[in-house]
């Protein structure tokens, strides 16, 4: 009695061209997802432990002009980049507004510090979320492509079914095996990738909060400052 081999890899082996090239295009999704997540991954916590250390820095009691100074000879990123931009901002308006004291005012100098702290936030919020949304589109289109090569492999059986005198299970078994294979490494690509949307969307979301409380608390001290208290910081 001749058996017919059902593992997983000979159905895929002989499954057809169309079951194949969708099958591949998921494996293909799959792999680059979870590239992009260890590296997404990777690049937060990164994001979140330099924003913790700078808190700690700039709470410390470091003057702002010392703090300035130092990120000004080295590469800056998220809250040092949004702090840079902030105080450097905040020096040229405050010389502005000594020259020309009719011009500006108070006011505007925290207004012009809001705004460039609000482009440097923007910039490095961009650069986080650059890619996730590939993320979301393995999620959303992975079971569809899979659901594809389902119903192609299933189609084939049963054309192949119609044109035998004695069909039995063993006929149209493997045909149907090898679509529905296509279903599962769809959700196996799509699972992981909705899942790691989400956490990261949540992890971003999270830094944002970090970024715009420190844009305010910063720029309480600016005005704190201009009302002629010390630009010495502490909590």
């Amino acid at each position: 009695m001749q058996t017919t081999d059902l593992s997983i890899l000979n159905l895929i082996l002989h499954a057809s061209l169309v079951v194949k090239i969708v099958m591949g295009i998921l494996v293909i999704a799959s792999l680059l997802s979870w590239s992009l997540m260890i590296a997404k991954s990777s690049q937060l916590n990164k994001a979140k432990k330099a924003a913790e250390r700078f808190e700690e820095r700039f709470w410390s009691g470091i003057s702002l002009p010392v703090l300035y100074d130092e990120l000004n000879k080295r590469p800056r990123a998220g809250l040092q980049r949004i702090f840079y931009d902030g105080f450097h901002e905040y020096q040229r308006m405050s010389k502005l507004t000594a020259n020309t004291p009719a011009l500006t005012s108070t006011l505007s100098v925290s207004q012009a510090v809001q705004r460039a702290m609000r482009v440097a936030a923007s910039k490095e919020i961009d650069g986080l979320e650059q890619n996730i949304g590939f993320l979301a589109t393995v999620g959303s289109t992975s079971p569809y492509i899979g659901l594809f090569g389902t119903v192609w492999g299933i189609m084939n059986s049963f054309i192949s079914l119609g044109q035998m005198q004695q069909a039995t299970l063993g006929v149209v078994a493997p045909g149907i095996a090898e679509a529905l294979i296509a279903t599962a490494i769809g959700l196996f690509a799509a699972i992981p990738a909705v899942i790691g949307y989400n956490r990261f969307s949540d992890r971003i979301d999270r830094l944002v909060v970090t970024y715009d409380n420190f844009r305010e608390e910063f720029t309480a001290l600016l005005e704190r400052h201009e009302a002629g208290q010390s630009i010495g910081i502490s909590k």
